[in-house]
């Protein structure tokens, strides 16, 4: 897998999917600057206002997808990020897990719902993965209902599983779509 990977998937009114760039930590701290407050209630690495933090992020999605271990997109229109949608390759359990947010101003168009399943294709037809998975927070309903409109069944619920923030751990639900399922993708 190389930083070359094409997803084929048409975003809705002009959005569209590309690769990240070392050069976009900027613009991506800047739009997560922007989203904190709410991107912070469910992401660790969102809690941090600095660009050390961001350029963490970025690197660690570089990396994975250099090493052959994800796939990080942008979702932009008109060339400005605003969000990111990757996917997390566990090559040993030939397995993934979606990850995703969305700028406040763009959700509710079905952005993030089209780029989650083009990774899920992409995860099942190019890396003959098995079975790929979502985790949110039980309380997270806007991630929660985008796994359920694309037919990931909800398996349980992990008490406690992610450290938000230092006093916080989420309840996580856990849902997944297994290659023999991927032909019931809404």
């Amino acid at each position: 897998m190389s930083s070359a990977v094409e997803l084929a998937c048409e975003l809705p009114a002009g959005y569209s999917l590309r690769a990240m760039h070392e050069s976009d930590l900027h613009e991506l701290h800047a739009r997560i600057e922007r989203n904190r407050d709410e991107l912070g209630k469910w992401l660790r690495w969102a809690q941090e206002a600095s660009l050390e933090s961001t350029r963490g992020h970025l690197a660690r999605g570089l990396a994975a997808e250099r090493e052959g271990h994800g796939v990080r997109r942008a979702i932009v229109i008109d060339g400005a990020i605003v969000g990111d949608v990757g996917l997390d390759v566990d090559r040993d359990n030939d397995a993934g897990g979606i990850g995703y947010w969305l700028d406040r101003d763009h959700r509710g168009r079905g952005l993030v719902g089209v780029a989650v399943r083009a990774l899920v294709r992409y995860g099942f037809a190019s890396l003959a993965l098995r079975r790929i998975e979502i985790r949110t927070d039980v309380q997270n309903r806007a991630s929660r209902a985008v796994a359920e409109r694309l037919g990931f069944r909800l398996e349980g619920v992990l008490r406690e599983s992610y450290r938000v923030a230092a006093e916080r751990y989420s309840d996580d639900a856990v849902y997944s779509l297994l290659a023999s399922e991927a032909s019931t993708l809404s």
